[in-house]
């Protein structure tokens, strides 16, 4: 097979075929960028970074780095589909740790190697009152109740379209406040919030189930299967159909 020739010879025509024939294995690529994905989201990085160094049940984890379970759950999810983290049952507790493997160690020492570089200490203590003080509004247990039920009804019925002005009206709060302190306790605005747990809950259904694409993106609220597929796609990088050969 011939080398691929490129415009402009600068005289480093080996290294470049070297780099030529290491990018050419996209599924490498794919397969750390997926991991990587996983850490994108801060919360979930404060959850993994805490579980490299200790096992914990929800209760605990939810406890110490200040969020509600049902949002820790939801990030453990999808930490242990991505094998990064797993877990052990005791009766009825349920308990998580990281995975022991090669990946997690050097992920594990890249984030606090990143974080002693790009975090000095006093900035550090500035973002952590700054987080205090944006949280202190979720401190209310009435509200923290309310967005629980909000959150769960939200994740019972993805096949529906639930606006703000719905919830406010079933729950009795206004808008802003719901906007306000579901973003404080989850991280995302709800509609992000809904549209991951959508194509979380449509991966899950395209590899233990034999419905269509058409049914799966019913199931989870997209009437429009080019619509879901864009939206899919947009997440895990490969189409719906892509998706289900390559995980079944």
């Amino acid at each position: 097979m011939s080398k691929r020739q490129l415009p402009h010879q600068h005289g480093n025509v080996k290294i470049a075929e070297k780099m030529i024939d290491e990018l050419m294995n996209s599924e490498n690529f794919y397969t750390v960028a997926n991991i990587f994905k996983q850490l994108g989201d801060s919360s979930r990085l404060k959850i993994y970074w805490l579980l490299c160094h200790c096992e914990e049940c929800v209760i605990n984890i939810s406890s110490m780095v200040d969020m509600s379970s049902p949002a820790v759950s939801h990030h453990l999810r999808a930490l242990k589909e991505s094998g990064l983290v797993i877990s052990r049952r005791v009766g009825k507790e349920v308990y998580y740790k990281a995975a022991d493997i090669e990946e997690n160690r050097y992920l594990d020492k890249a984030v606090e190697k990143i974080m002693e570089v790009s975090c000095p200490k006093t900035n550090a203590e500035e973002h952590a009152s700054a987080c205090k003080n944006e949280k202190s509004d979720v401190k209310d247990a009435e509200h923290i109740g309310i967005m629980e039920n909000i959150h769960e009804y939200l994740v019972q019925n993805l096949d529906k379209r639930i606006t703000i002005e719905d919830l406010s009206k079933k729950y009795h709060i206004n808008t802003t406040t719901i906007k306000e302190l579901f973003k404080s306790m989850y991280g995302t605005s709800v509609a992000t919030h809904v549209k991951q747990h959508r194509i979380e809950k449509a991966a899950e259904l395209l590899t233990t189930t034999s419905l269509s694409i058409a049914e799966i993106s019913r199931t989870v609220g997209y009437e429009n299967a080019g619509k879901f597929t864009a939206v899919f796609k947009g997440v895990y990088d490969v189409t719906p159909k892509e998706y289900r050969k390559k995980h079944t």
